[in-house]
Order: structure tokens, then C-alpha cells, then sequence
């Protein structure tokens, strides 16, 4: 990346963009440099490093967006005018004007602080670390058959330019993976993962023997364990399952950019309506140094401060692009983010938080006659309000205390019952960093994350074995 002239590029850029006939135009220059691997069983599936540069031009002219990406910074000019013909294009067939949320003109260099620079460890080490992990998988008990091992990092620097004067110039770090044990017996297979992930620290990775070992017994003890039978209960969810709870079932419906087209869904989503109790409060924020969601501003330039959804039990925000947050009559929160240059930014999350309250497990476990505790997530969907969760390792609650594994346990629901039925909230924060990210509008995986304590909820189907 060095070998640039990025001060002359962003001479040029600067007066280009001002001379440019569009009523908004931005630029983005991503360089890049990355490595990963993957194991399946004893096999090693993947191993590469990457040096990657392009751009993108996003062009608003004539009440249309135009999009143009390219690989050759030769191409920059006659890209910037492609994407003011496209827009104009797109002008010629919508009936809706289209503005934009002022926000303040920045002018910024963001270089974060790195606790262990994965761009420092040779793909040697980085093989010898995960070969490592994936042999201690494979030989740790009979029954552990198999196994799924991957690792990525990336380090990026993005300069982002408008012709309303922004100029941002930041270097973002993404580093993730997940230990899969594997173990079957017949037809019958169960999992067990270790996720790490950060956006500061290679290290992450390090010391995760323990964790390995556990991950291995839960996979195994899995093919021993019951399936839970179906029913209502009460589930305390643990902090990871907490977490994707509240990015995946509340989260995306936060989105504005799929709101603001959706009157129904406005009318569910009403800023004021009580959705909880007063301890319930969920937020999304950038301001999260080590989370892989962290970044200082987004891809439109906006500044990726706290955007509060839930307040206090009550609906009192939305997370917004320039576009969806004009057109709502809300305020710009940061949320505006795309892959790479390969795609225009839209809404997503970045690192979703539920603000933590004054319980205990001991206290949440406490008068549960049937229930469940769910600690791990191993999917699920959303449709709208109406969700589907697949849990992994999850104990049954008998009488106050955990009475045994179970499985096969698949929670489902309607977000907004379910978020009035949380009556506790734990005291203390975990985070969820792990391999992968966020899927939306073909842009996939998204680096995110979660972090929240455990909660507990009344009332919840849970789907299992028939009674």
C-alpha cells in the first residue's frame, strides 16, 4: 500500500468531485492485504494470502443512485462519470425524491491502536497455531469424528471522499475463526465450536486449548443427551444467545433502509411504543474497541456513534443510512456500511449491546419449575417480527437448578412478545467476537458482533420432542 501517492490521490479526488455535475458524489479506495486457512478433518482445505486495490463511485443525480466499482485507479475518472449517468438513468424511472440527512464535513486520519498485528505473524505460524487446534480436536475422545477449523484476518485502508468536502483516511483490522468438533455416532452428529474474533488483536486466537477440550465433551455428551420435549418454557439465555437474539430477531428489524418502504412494518416500529420493562435497554454502537464491529465512521463518512434502539423498555430509535434517515425525519446514526467496494453501503449493525442489570443466575434460576438454560446458538432465520433459533449446548431447569444436557432444542416466536416477556437481566457483559458475520442484500459476512448479559424469559415455544 505504500507504493501509492495517496496525498496526490486525494488532491485529485478532491477537485474531481467538485467539478462533478451530480447533486452528491462519493469515492471509496480500499487496499487491502489479507490470509486464511481452513481444515476439514485432517485435511487442509484452504490456505491463501491476498493483496487486493479498488474503488467505488456512488452518485446521486436526478433523484437516482448510480454505483460503479473498479479495480484500476486509471479508471477513476471515467468511472466517477459512469456512476453520474447511471444515477441519471435511474433518475428517469422514480416518482420520489430522494435527500439526504445532512451531517457535519469531516476531515479525519484514523490509525487504531493494534494489541497484536496479525499482518506481523507469518502464514507459517498462523498454520502451525491451527494445525495444532485441529489435531487436538481430532485425538481428543473416540467420538469426536471429525472437524471444521478457519481462520481470516484483514487488514484494510479505506479513504473516503465527498464533494461536500469529507475526507477520511482509516485503517480497519478483522480478525476471526471457529474450532468445530464434530461427533457422531451413526446417523446422529453434534457440534461443538469455539468462536474468537477481534478487531485489535491477533491474540484472540491464542490459549484456546480449554476451550477446545470443553467444546470437544459438549459435542460428544450431545449424542448421550435427550431431546427436550416440546412445550413452553422459561429459558434463560445465555450472554451468546442473548446476543444473537437481539441482533438477529430486533436488530435487523432496526434497519431503516427496509423500514422506510415497509408502512406496515412503520406502524409496528411507531418510535415511542413500549416493547419491554424498564431495565430492558438494547443499543448498537462502533464505539467498541476489540469488537469486530468496531469502526470510527461508517461508509458514508458519518461518524459510528451509540444509536439507541430500546430505551428503557421503550422503542426510541432506529439505525439509519444518510438516505433512510432523511426520509424518516431521523437523525443520521453511522450505520450506513458495505462489504468492500464491491457494493454501495446500506444499513447494518455493527457491535449490538443489551445494557446490562442487577441479576444473577443464581437469581434468575431461582423459582423455575420447568425451563431451560441455552448457552450456545446454532442458527436460526427471521421472518419480519416472527423468529426461529436452534440452540446448541442447553440445559434442562428442574425445581430452581440445572438438571442435565438436552437437545435439539428450537426456540421460536414474535420478537415483540417475546422482549415483554424478559423479566430479568444479568449483571455482567459477555462478548460474542466470532468467525464470520452478518448476511444482507448479497453482502456476506459482514464483520459484527454481540455483546450482552443473560436474560431470562417467560413463555417461550420451544419446539422439540414430541409429548
Amino acid at each position: 500500500m505504500s507504493i501509492l501517492d495517496w496525498d496526490g490521490l486525494k488532491t485529485h479526488l478532491t477537485e474531481r468531485l467538485r467539478q462533478a455535475a451530480a447533486d452528491y458524489i462519493e469515492v471509496r479506495i480500499e487496499a487491502a492485504e489479507s490470509s486464511s486457512l481452513r481444515f476439514r478433518g485432517p485435511k487442509l482445505e484452504s490456505l491463501e494470502e491476498n493483496i487486493g486495490l479498488g474503488g467505488c463511485v456512488r452518485a446521486l443525480s436526478s433523484d437516482g443512485w448510480g454505483f460503479a466499482a473498479f479495480n484500476s485507479l486509471d479508471e477513476i475518472d471515467r468511472r466517477i462519470d459512469h456512476a453520474i449517468h447511471l444515477a441519471e438513468l435511474a433518475g428517469q424511472n422514480r416518482n420520489r425524491r430522494i435527500q439526504l440527512a445532512p451531517v457535519p464535513v469531516i476531515s479525519d486520519v484514523v490509525r487504531p491502536t493494534v494489541k497484536s498485528d496479525p499482518r506481523k505473524v507469518s502464514l507459517a505460524d498462523k498454520l502451525d497455531r491451527f494445525q495444532d487446534y485441529n489435531r487436538q480436536i481430532l485425538n481428543h475422545r473416540e467420538d469426536v469424528t471429525s472437524s471444521v477449523v478457519s481462520y481470516g484476518d484483514r487488514k484494510s485502508r479505506i479513504i473516503f471522499i465527498n464533494n461536500e468536502g469529507t475526507l477520511i483516511d482509516q485503517v480497519k483490522y478483522d480478525i476471526g475463526g471457529a474450532l468445530v468438533a464434530i461427533a457422531t455416532r451413526g446417523a446422529d452428529t453434534q457440534m461443538g465450536t469455539v468462536p474468537f474474533g477481534s478487531s485489535n488483536d491477533y491474540d484472540v486466537s491464542a490459549g484456546l486449548e480449554e476451550r477446545i477440550a470443553g467444546a470437544c465433551d459438549t459435542a460428544a455428551d450431545l449424542l448421550e443427551a435427550p431431546s427436550v420435549p416440546g412445550g413452553q418454557y422459561t429459558v434463560i439465555a445465555a450472554p451468546q444467545m442473548a446476543g444473537i437474539f437481539a441482533h438477529e430477531a430486533f436488530g435487523h428489524l432496526s434497519e431503516a433502509d427496509d423500514l422506510m418502504d415497509n408502512p406496515r412494518m412503520q406502524k409496528v416500529m411507531k418510535l415511542g411504543r413500549r416493547f419491554g420493562n424498564d431495565f430492558l435497554t438494547i443499543y448498537d454502537t462502533g464505539d467498541t474497541p476489540g469488537s469486530r464491529g468496531h469502526m470510527r465512521y461508517d461508509d458514508e463518512g458519518v461518524a459510528a456513534t451509540r444509536a439507541d434502539l430500546i430505551r428503557e423498555g421503550v422503542l426510541v430509535g432506529r439505525l439509519h443510512s444518510r438516505q433512510s434517515a432523511a426520509t424518516l425525519n431521523e437523525a443520521p446514526t453511522g450505520n450506513a456500511r458495505a462489504l468492500n467496494y464491491r457494493f454501495p453501503p446500506i444499513c447494518r449493525m455493527r457491535n449490538t449491546r443489551i445494557e446490562p442489570g442487577d441479576a444473577t443466575l443464581e437469581d434468575m434460576l431461582k423459582g423455575i419449575k420447568k425451563g431451560l438454560y441455552v448457552i450456545t446458538p446454532y442458527g436460526g432465520q427471521t421472518d419480519d417480527e416472527m423468529f426461529t433459533f436452534m440452540a446448541g449446548k442447553s440445559y434442562y431447569i428442574e425445581n430452581g437448578a440445572l438438571a442435565g444436557l438436552v437437545r435439539d432444542v428450537n426456540l421460536t416466536g414474535n420478537v415483540f412478545h417475546t422482549l415483554n416477556e424478559i423479566d430479568m437481566v444479568g449483571r455482567e457483559v459477555e462478548t460474542d467476537e466470532g468467525a464470520g458475520g452478518c448476511g444482507k442484500g448479497a453482502q456476506s459476512p459482514l464483520p459484527v458482533g454481540n455483546w450482552a448479559p443473560h436474560i431470562r424469559i417467560n413463555n417461550v415455544t420451544v419446539g422439540g420432542q414430541s409429548q
